[in-house]
């Protein structure tokens, strides 16, 4: 997985988690997953990836800690991810209507992070099984899903 960050207070040295945040279209399920984010998951750097400026822009105002757009910041970015969140389309390549290529949907899939993927059925994606939700509760249930994961 990644080499640990530590954030240094006065007396001890605290793990950081790097918190991937990848999504697309007009950023708008990255944008509230960033905001709860940073609102709850503590010492987490929240990195923004949108795979176009629109969905960045909006994670970033959303209060990301950082924010790149395109290809290769998604690419570098898994590689030393602890979580990466976001629709499930981020993993299957030419989803989020075109916007995921085939190398970003590989380097998600493999990263060694834990993945937190909102199972949101669109452009031909359809999880069976999972019951039909409204995007705030998806949102609900991936941050308690985040805030359990022990780094």
């Amino acid at each position: 997985m990644s080499s640990k960050r530590l954030y240094f207070d006065r007396t001890e040295a605290i793990p950081v988690k790097k918190i991937v945040v990848i999504d697309g279209q007009g950023g708008k399920i990255g944008s509230l997953l960033v905001s709860r984010l940073k609102a709850e998951a503590g010492r987490g750097e929240i990195y923004a990836i949108g795979t176009n400026s629109i969905a960045t822009s909006a994670m970033l105002k959303a209060g990301a800690d950082f924010g790149a757009t395109g290809e290769n910041p998604v690419v570098v970015n898994c590689r030393d991810a602890d979580i990466i969140v976001g629709p499930v389309g981020i993993v299957v390549a030419d989803s989020l209507v075109g916007e995921i290529t085939p190398a970003m949907a590989a380097a998600a899939g493999r990263s060694g992070a834990q993945k937190v993927l909102l199972p949101v059925n669109r452009c031909n994606n359809h999880i069976v099984g999972v019951r039909d939700m409204p995007v705030s509760e998806m949102i609900e249930a991936a941050i308690a899903h985040i805030n359990g994961i022990d780094m």
